[in-house]
């Protein structure tokens, strides 16, 4: 474990000008009457993400109050830098930060006062090739989203910065809408409109406690919080405690929030008359960055070899340590290099000060899954000033309608699982690799090295040993493809041989994870298409058993199931349907198989109960999400109806290809014909532990006629006891190719399968998304108003599948040009190996009106990738197997040997799957 530093000290002269000079203008808006006895909302925390919530509450005419233990701005805001950037690899984090600069700039006009927002524009520096790719692309990306960025070469870069040495670098993106706030003055004019709007502030009234009360279905509900001024009774409660957000779960009960604060720092140079009116400047191939204030250049970055705090004390405000400059001067070197004149430039003062960070670099947004009414709007990575103010505008929609307009799930607490909570030791790991990579280089297929292994299955041993190079995804270990005859583990973090900790001995791992660094076709390019080519002309055998797994039980199973899933389940107890579950507004939030059943035998894979139940399986890194939105269902419902996890205790194996019936079949005497078995069915199956055998040991498991590949198979669900002897049965099948991930989500994307949270969102309408087939006509299920608004007026953005002739790497947020017009971008892309091209799926839009079939079919069609423009085919559907034949079996010669059923008119589409 990495060294734990407790350092206390604190610049008391900085302390004493910050708390004099920063904190009395704010207090002229704190509330000095008595305590209120009830509110709707109590945001905890007076930084820069509680006055942004409190704002956009208020606004909306929520009585809304804001507590903090000391003076507003008094923790981590007081300090920042306040940088605030356009353009992010994100389009989530695109969004946000627009909505973000939008709240800054017009708070003056709103205020009357200068709320500190100076657009002095930002500019990118690129040391490396691999850089500059990633800057093309979201010089690509912005285009696709109306923000404006212009590329320049070194000497072009140094006529907008004097100090930059064009020799040491490449290239260089710069963005004009790009600027800095300033900390206190955004807080006095966001709580000046607060309070104008009825909010109320109480500053120096630390909490001592958050009250909740169990319902009659056993669930927790804020009651109030309890303060050293009083009590306050509410049904919400917005912790927006920052490094202090961890402390304030706990008195919800909450035992971990996953935020760890480090030390960051930045220095204060002497004056630069050349910087006046210049933009602010990150070098990120030196985790390097340099903000322009006036005429001076503050400088900071993020150190590969941070101080990692055990915890920031309750009673330290406007707090500073002393800057360690064994661990800054790295920075002061990057930074002379860059600007050589800074090195003849002294430093006016040091700011070093605990910030945040989490396990993901992603913030920590949303209603708790344990404690109905308790909100996080905490954990921002530094980024909380660029950040926070688009946030809350989602923050108060959240609290109000239930759900935030944005496709939110990067942010939402949702995301981790209890299993991956439950370690420290992942937190600490993963949240210092966050603040180490920081300005790293994101590519598409990177894995962490940090806080790994949280989960496995039962198969993981079995699959390592046959040459499984693993992923990541939500804490638990998947393949994402083979190395035959490599065994390629997982090492324990090593902290980057940082801090005495010596590097691990063994790095293959990291090794192989080097050959996706980077924006082309991996080097794993071709081994993943034999995987993928193997399924699709013959057999593969995939390990999903990461997937979530939970039965929908209880008096009130079927009403639950009515409301919560789009699909008919009025079918036989032996079906299997694909359906998705929408939120009030119609958007997406997830999309499942759900398996109906009417009794059991008491096994794991088949549970006694009365009345009907539901087998509900949904992706694996969205698991906490379904289960959250279920559980949410029945208690807005006040349902008697029970969710039973079962991830843990049941694998999956998923035997896909024309030649999945003929190898399964030798395992079993269950019927696999399209009579005896037909697609989306399900029943309980023996597998025997070698072919065609009659007195060997036989293991009993629920299959499923369904995939996710678009080919002839089926899912195994065994419990995790019998996992590893069913899958060295079926690994020893001659003709069988295990496969993984990565060659899995190349055949959904060919195929053209919805992948939840990319080419499917909590901001897509079924509609939208060619998905109004999985939503039935008639019932009361969430947000059918919504579908049913969408198919007699249409829509404005719609669903399309591209093709490119070109041989060229895509993966998503490449922009769509129609008729050399920006109309949207993609939200996913990968290789179609049976098709043999680069296929993208996005959503094109028509400057907001109605997106038809003829407007879709007249475009002229490119792809922009890394600044340059190619060809593409715009397909409605894809156009791999868009009858469905391949599903039943129908491979002419190749096919099943019984097949005695014709398809119908979409069966195909049925058959669904989630990642």
């Amino acid at each position: 474990m990495l060294k734990i530093v407790r350092d206390v000290r604190i610049n008391s002269k900085a302390a004493k000008f910050y708390k004099f000079n920063k904190s009395n203008s704010n207090r002229l808006y704190a509330t000095n009457k008595e305590i209120v006895s009830s509110a709707d909302v109590v945001v905890i925390g007076g930084g820069i993400a509680g006055c942004n919530t409190l704002y956009q509450l208020t606004k909306r005419g929520v009585n809304a109050v804001l507590l903090d233990r000391a003076k507003i701005t008094s923790g981590t805001t007081w300090h920042t830098a306040g940088l605030v950037w356009s353009l992010r690899p994100c389009d989530l984090e695109v969004r946000l930060l627009r909505d973000s600069r939008t709240v800054y700039s017009n708070l003056e006009k709103e205020t009357g006062d200068y709320a500190g927002w100076i657009n002095n524009g930002g500019m990118f520096i690129s040391r490396s090739k691999v850089r500059t790719q990633e800057y093309l692309r979201l010089h690509t990306l912005g285009k696709a989203m109306g923000i404006p960025s212009q590329v320049l070469n070194p000497d072009e870069a140094k006529n907008l910065f004097p100090l930059l040495d064009p020799s040491v670098f490449k290239m260089a993106l710069y963005s004009p809408e790009d600027g800095t706030i300033d900390p206190a003055m955004a807080c006095s004019a966001l709580v000046k409109a607060a309070t104008k709007n009825g909010g109320k502030i109480y500053e120096d009234c630390p909490v001592l406690d958050i009250h909740y009360a169990h319902n009659f279905l056993g669930n927790k509900e804020v009651t109030a919080v309890h303060t050293d001024k009083g009590v306050i009774k509410t049904k919400c409660v917005v912790n927006c405690g920052g490094a202090w957000g961890p402390r304030v779960a706990r008195f919800a009960g909450i035992p971990s929030l996953p935020i760890v604060p480090f030390k960051h720092a930045y220095v204060v140079c002497d004056a630069t008359p050349e910087v006046r009116g210049g933009p602010n400047i990150r070098d990120h191939d030196v985790n390097l960055y340099i903000k322009v204030q006036g005429e001076s250049c503050h400088v900071g970055g993020y150190e590969a070899n941070p101080h990692m705090l055990d915890q920031v004390p309750d009673n330290l405000q406007f707090h500073l340590y002393d800057l360690d400059w064994d661990v800054f001067g790295v920075h002061m070197n990057s930074a002379t290099t860059l600007c050589p004149k800074l090195a003849t430039v002294g430093v006016k003062s040091t700011v070093c000060g605990p910030e945040s960070f989490t396990p993901d670099h992603k913030p920590l947004l949303g209603e708790d899954p344990n404690v109905f009414g308790l909100y996080h709007n905490c954990g921002y990575n530094s980024a909380g000033m660029m950040f926070s103010a688009g946030s809350a505008i989602q923050m108060a929609e959240w609290i109000i309608t239930g759900r935030p307009s944005y496709n939110m799930f990067a942010f939402d607490v949702r995301r981790f699982t209890p299993a991956q909570l439950s370690r420290p030791h992942w937190v600490r790991e993963a949240s210092h690799e966050s603040y180490v990579r920081n300005y790293g280089v994101v590519f598409p297929h990177d894995e962490r090295l940090a806080g790994r292994d949280a989960s496995h299955d039962a198969l993981h041993q079995e699959l390592v040993d046959a040459g499984a190079v693993m992923q990541t995804r939500a804490g638990w270990e998947r393949p994402g493809f083979y190395v035959p005859g490599e065994k390629i583990r997982v090492q324990q973090y090593d902290w980057g041989g940082t801090n005495d900790y010596p590097r691990n001995l063994d790095q293959r791992y990291e090794e192989v994870l080097k050959g996706d660094y980077t924006f082309d076709f991996s080097k794993h390019h071709d081994l993943i298409g034999r995987e993928a080519l193997a399924c699709r002309n013959a057999a593969a055998l995939f390990n999903m058993s990461y997937y979530g797994k939970f039965y929908l039980t209880g008096p009130d199973a079927q009403r639950t199931a009515e409301l919560a899933f789009t699909a008919d389940l009025r079918k036989n107890d032996d079906r299997v349907v694909y359906s998705l579950l929408l939120n009030d507004k119609g958007g997406v939030e997830g999309d499942v198989t759900v398996s109906i059943l009417d009794g059991g035998t008491g096994q794991l894979h088949g549970p006694i109960f009365k009345g009907r139940g539901y087998y509900v399986v949904s992706s694996g890194f969205s698991a906490m999400h379904t289960l959250a939105q279920l559980r949410k269902v029945i208690q807005t419902h006040k349902l008697r109806a029970n969710i039973t996890d079962v991830s843990k205790q049941l694998c999956i194996l998923s035997v896909q290809g024309p030649d999945s019936q003929r190898i399964l079949q030798r395992y079993t005497d269950a019927g696999l014909s399209n009579d005896a078995f037909p697609v989306n069915t399900h029943r309980n199956i023996h597998v025997s532990r070698t072919p065609y055998s009659v007195e060997n040991k036989t293991y009993t498991c629920r299959a499923l006629r369904v995939g996710w590949a678009g080919e002839l198979g089926w899912e195994l669900h065994v419990p995790s006891a019998n996992a590893v002897q069913v899958y060295k049965a079926l690994s020893a099948a001659k003709g069988l190719k295990s496969a993984g991930w990565r060659a899995l989500t190349s055949l959904s994307a060919e195929k053209g399968y919805h992948l939840w949270n990319s080419d499917l969102r909590s901001d897509d309408n079924p509609i939208e998304a060619n998905l109004g087939f999985a939503c039935r006509k008639d019932g009361e299920y969430i947000g059918n108003e919504h579908v049913s608004k969408a198919k007699r007026n249409g829509v404005t953005k719609k669903y399309a599948f591209f093709t490119l002739d070109d041989k060229v790497a895509v993966f998503g947020q490449e922009a769509i040009f129609r008729n050399g017009e920006p109309v949207g971008y993609l939200r996913r892309g990968d290789y179609a190996y049976y098709l043999d091209k680069s296929i993208g799926i996005g959503y094109v839009s028509n400057n907001g009106s109605a997106v038809t079939k003829s407007y879709l079919n007249e475009g002229a069609y490119e792809i922009e990738v890394m600044g340059r423009k190619h060809k593409a085919n715009l397909h409605l559907k894809s156009p791999f197997d868009p009858t469905g034949q391949r599903i039943l079996g129908n491979y002419g010669e190749q096919g099943m040997d019984e097949n005695a059923h014709e398809p119908h008119a979409g069966q195909n589409a049925r058959d669904g799957g989630s990642e």
